[in-house]
């Protein structure tokens, strides 16, 4: 098989594609597949050593999409497909930028779909996220407002949709003018340019201060997202576009305004149901839910991905096949 390996961090140029022999599945392991896998920020800081407990050489990837080769407990039948993220994947173990590798069977989500392997690659990080950020951290409701920093990532861009059908106002932020016009076609309500500082130009919006904050750039920008709040307003810290793990010198008696709340949700913590993902699906195929993918590459054109991706020109998910 062909797996992208990482010997040390590095620029993207940092992959070897290689020949590997097929892995042989354990107890409680499942031979997959994969058709399709997503990029995701978390898997760049990786790559570049950010990540301190990542041991190399590794394949990366957190999430992908394929079929059942062989599942000795006889769970999965042959030619099942399935969804995987996160439990490790291209961490703690070898993950999906390869034709096949070996998932524990708890990680699966067995779905059936007609949509083509680019979409069902997209769909695992980007919609648990999306999903798990706004419904258990955030508790949404309609009627609130809800700024979303970091619009045109690809949970951004999908949590917008998902908002904004659900009811709520939905304020969605950009660095780069160009993007505006795709924020405003993919459900936004108002788009605002993100020079770092927003507390005026949300106010000017919304007096009292918004609802909600989903804050998907990090923890560069989460103190100025506070400020954004109403009171008893809650934020969710879901992203890192930023690549900055910590606050330095974080003092929560000055960082956190008063009756405001800050919560996370972590992907590797929160799982959504197996049921969630099959029924997103077929929104997915009904076409009330749009799904932002920007661009598509081949196993082979992993390192012009990681590039495209570390050089912010996309405007939703990138996508892989292999």
């Amino acid at each position: 098989m062909k797996a992208a390996v990482v010997y040390q961090p590095g620029s993207p140029e940092a992959f070897v594609l290689e020949d590997r022999p097929i892995p042989v599945p354990g107890a409680d392991q499942v031979l997959v597949n994969i058709k399709a896998f997503g990029l995701n920020r978390s898997e760049l800081m990786t790559r570049k050593g950010l990540s301190p407990m990542v041991r190399f050489p590794r394949v990366l990837g957190i999430e992908c999409a394929g079929e059942v080769v062989y599942d000795p407990s006889g769970t999965f039948p042959k030619g099942q497909q399935v969804l995987a993220l996160m439990g490790g994947m291209g961490r703690d173990f070898d993950g999906s930028y390869a034709e096949y590798t070996l998932l524990a069977k708890h990680l699966l989500h067995p779905v059936s779909s007609n949509l083509p392997w680019e979409v069902l690659g997209a769909l695992p990080e980007m919609f648990q996220t999306a999903h798990g950020s706004l419904t258990m951290t955030l508790a949404i409701q309609s009627g609130q407002t809800l700024l979303i920093r970091g619009g045109t990532s690809s949970v951004g861009m999908l949590a917008t949709q998902l908002a904004a059908q659900a009811g709520l106002t939905v304020i969605a932020t950009t660095r780069n003018p160009a993007k505006e016009t795709a924020l405003r076609e993919n459900g936004a309500t108002h788009v605002l340019i993100d020079d770092g500082a927003l507390k005026a130009p949300v106010t000017q919006l919304v007096p009292d201060g918004v609802d909600k904050v989903l804050e998907l750039i990090g923890t560069k920008t989460l103190r100025d997202s506070l400020t954004c709040l109403r009171p008893g307003g809650v934020c969710c810290m879901s992203g890192m576009l930023s690549e900055t793990w910590s606050v330095p010198d974080f003092a929560p008696m000055e960082f956190i305004p008063p009756m405001t709340y800050l919560s996370v949700y972590d992907s590797g913590q929160l799982r959504s149901t197996t049921e969630a993902f099959q029924q997103f699906i077929n929104q997915v195929e009904a076409g009330t839910v749009k799904l932002p993918i920007s661009k598509v590459f081949t196993l082979d054109q992993l390192v012009d991905a990681h590039l495209f991706m570390e050089n912010n020109l996309a405007a939703g998910k990138l996508v892989v096949l292999t």
